[in-house]
């Protein structure tokens, strides 16, 4: 204390306005993951809902493994399998409206085709044909997004500009638990919160940034605690329970709606196969480790639901496979079909208006096509 203090003239002046803080507590994660499948909570869940989880995680599951198929067949030139995640992605799709965004990562494909996009378009990107392989703005979905989390600051811009525009959106934004240690994830979490932009942001935690385990990332309690940091609920939920994921995720992109801002939720799920194909996970991981997943597999889980309140049969069952391997049949005849590509398709989409380097060059190639073109003419 000092000579002032002791002779009762210092007061400490009041903290500024700017520096108040509001209590953290409300903010808090969940302790545990949130669970509805197995609990009581479930018996209220509505029946609709729960058939057309399943449909959409057996349809998701038969993608993923006609994908990684298509892979070792030379169709795709790589391709991250989201199985044993499906529930994150199907619930993300399912939880948006038609004016919504989804800003996708590079393991999100199963998510943007659950939102309504061809199957072949999503993996045209991974098949090294196209630029994107879809219209964004027609579908509301983003690019498919390679770069660890360059997808968030994004997502964060488009909510605050739908926001400043009075239009009705929210988006909703994935990145894996990887990408949780990237800077980009600092800076859209930040901003999303001071701006109270009307986004969400999903954290799939499947254990691994592609050979990193979690612990060796980050000290955290749970990856979503990390938002009372910036301001913005938390929220801690089992990544394959597909009721409880698509609940989370329902109420979070609501409150957003309505003016609450933004809320970071970490779903705790598990990665079944490798990084990609190119990755060998037996490097880093034991076998038995993907084993004791199994019985917490989401399509396990939500079948067992099902089946205890009499809402899934062997018919039912039969038809739900039936249409995922005619989705798989389609999928596998069209991408064994040799795109028709065009070289002058290297100049579209560089520039809103091409500059006159890219015009120089656009004339080059076209000039040297068509002397190719003469040249296999004459040769005939």
């Amino acid at each position: 204390m000092t000579v002032m203090e002791q002779r009762g003239a210092y007061r400490p002046a009041p903290p500024p306005a700017w520096q108040l803080r509001t209590d953290p507590a409300p903010l808090l994660p969940e302790a545990e993951p949130y669970r509805v499948l197995g609990t009581d909570a479930a018996r209220k869940a509505d029946p609709e809902l729960l058939l057309r989880l399943h449909g959409e995680l057996v349809r998701g599951r038969r993608y993923n493994t006609q994908a990684t198929a298509l892979t070792k067949q030379g169709r795709l030139a790589v391709y991250p399998s989201s199985t044993g995640q499906e529930a994150c992605e199907i619930a993300a799709a399912l939880a948006l409206r038609e004016q919504d965004w989804l800003f996708p990562s590079y393991r999100d494909t199963l998510a943007a085709v659950a939102r309504g996009l061809d199957p072949v378009a999503a993996l045209t990107l991974l098949r090294g044909d196209w630029h994107t392989g879809y219209d964004p703005r027609e579908h509301r979905i983003a690019p498919l997004c390679t770069p660890l989390a360059t997808q968030l600051p994004h997502a964060v811009g488009l909510a605050h500009a739908a926001r400043l525009k009075g239009d009705d959106v929210v988006a909703l934004a994935m990145v894996g638990d990887g990408g949780t240690s990237e800077g980009d994830f600092h800076e859209a979490l930040n901003f999303a919160a001071v701006w109270q932009a009307p986004v969400v942001f999903l954290v799939q935690n499947n254990g691994f940034a592609i050979s990193v385990p979690l612990a060796k990332q980050t000290a955290a309690p749970s990856l979503a605690h990390k938002a009372v940091g910036y301001g913005m609920p938390g929220r801690l939920v089992d990544g394959n329970d597909a009721v409880a994921v698509h609940e989370v995720l329902s109420e979070a992109v609501e409150r957003a709606r309505e003016g609450g801002g933004p809320t970071l939720i970490e779903a705790v799920t598990y990665r079944m196969e490798a990084h990609t194909n190119a990755d060998d996970a037996t490097r880093y991981r034991q076998d038995a480790d993907v084993e004791a997943w199994q019985d917490h597999d989401p399509i396990v889980l939500l079948e067992r639901e099902l089946t205890e309140r009499d809402l899934l049969d062997e018919d039912r069952r039969r038809a739900v496979r039936e249409d995922a391997e005619e989705m798989a049949a389609d999928l596998r005849a069209r991408m064994n079909q040799d795109p028709a590509l065009d070289p002058m398709d290297l100049f579209t989409h560089v520039y809103a208006e091409q500059t006159s380097q890219l015009r120089e060059q656009a004339a080059l190639l076209r000039a040297e096509l068509e002397a190719e073109n003469e040249a296999d003419g004459a040769g005939r």
